[in-house]
């Protein structure tokens, strides 16, 4: 994922979190048994073309179901450049994330008793767990049964991702809204083991962090001398680097060692280790990879839940990209 950790709701009243029993891990046994299979091999196809895909389909993933619910709005496009990927807070999303889904659902569609029977909602979720698992991370169940939804507008992203210097009672208080806590918001902040980010995102923690300090004071000295090299000052904003520097194309607790060792990239990253309230969590993380990958399964399916469509609320669509 880049600098937006997810998309989250802010100032705005809660989606509806809906509940398990409202999705099913078996929900296409007998209309698309093989759904799981299928999208497994377009997947892996893609990813053996490139890493991008990784953490592009992460953060697609985190985009959608913090923006509308997981309901595949954020793949929608608009004639007149109005639709969510079109805000400049998702402009920057990896195009190899939505054309992982776009493959995906082209490879179910072409399974005759599949055609049109699979939400491109359930294919982003289940793409999402199968490169967590490319990447050396847990594989987990998928609950499924979301519908597609209709809208999707650059209105509805206004204030709903978090910067990049947000503190630990504002992001508590977002993931709050979506029904996850704070233990969910830190295993979820792993996926920024994975991924990249660029340097206009957090060149003011090298640069200019306050009227007292010209560096973020928590930084490791190190590691800002790293950054430096990579961002110089007058740099080109797009240059990127990886958002883990010890190991950034594996899903493993690095990142909580790297906040440990003062080496998060944005401040939201560091704080959950400077703020006395987060710091046991991220210790426990640093030190068991299981606790981790534990917290991780559970904070991901919560997160699949978010306002999710079912019933006559959205349809499954025949293109991902456009309402039918």
């Amino acid at each position: 994922m880049e600098y937006s950790r997810l998309s989250i709701l802010f100032f705005f009243l809660p989606l509806l979190v809906t509940t398990a029993s409202a999705l099913q891990r078996n929900y296409y046994a007998t209309t698309c048994p093989s759904v799981e299979s299928i999208v497994r091999g377009a997947v892996t196809q893609k990813f053996r073309q490139t890493f991008v895909t990784v953490p592009g389909t992460l953060r697609l993933f985190f985009h959608d179901c913090f923006v509308r619910g997981c309901d595949a709005s954020v793949l929608l496009a608009s004639p007149n450049n109005n639709a969510e990927k079109d805000h400049a807070d998702d402009v920057s999303l990896a195009g190899d994330g939505f054309d992982t889904v776009i493959k995906a659902k082209a490879a179910v569609d072409r399974d005759p008793k599949c055609k049109n029977k699979v939400s491109c909602a359930d294919i982003l979720a289940l793409a999402t767990r199968d490169v967590v698992v490319l990447a050396g991370g847990p594989s987990y169940d998928v609950e499924l049964g979301r519908l597609d939804g209709k809208i999707s507008t650059k209105a509805s992203v206004q204030r709903k991702l978090p910067h990049p210097e947000f503190n630990l009672d504002q992001l508590n208080s977002m993931f709050s809204s979506n029904g996850l806590t704070q233990t969910d918001m830190i295993a979820l902040s792993g996926a920024h083991t994975l991924g990249f980010s660029h340097c206009s995102k957090f060149s003011k923690r090298l640069y200019n962090f306050s009227p007292t300090s010209l560096v973020d004071p928590v930084i490791n000295s190190n590691y800002v001398k790293q950054l430096k090299a990579s961002c110089p000052r007058n740099v080109d904003a797009t240059v990127a680097i990886n958002m883990d520097p010890t190991t950034p194309q594996k899903f493993d607790n690095a990142y909580y060692k790297n906040l440990q060792q003062g080496m998060g990239l944005f401040s939201s990253d560091q704080v959950l280790f400077t703020d006395s309230r987060s710091r046991n969590t991220v210790n426990l993380f640093a030190a068991n990879s299981t606790a981790f990958q534990q917290a991780f399964i559970t904070a991901i399916t919560k997160l699949g839940r978010v306002g999710v469509l079912t019933g006559k609320q959205g349809e499954i669509r025949r293109d991902c990209i456009a309402v039918n």
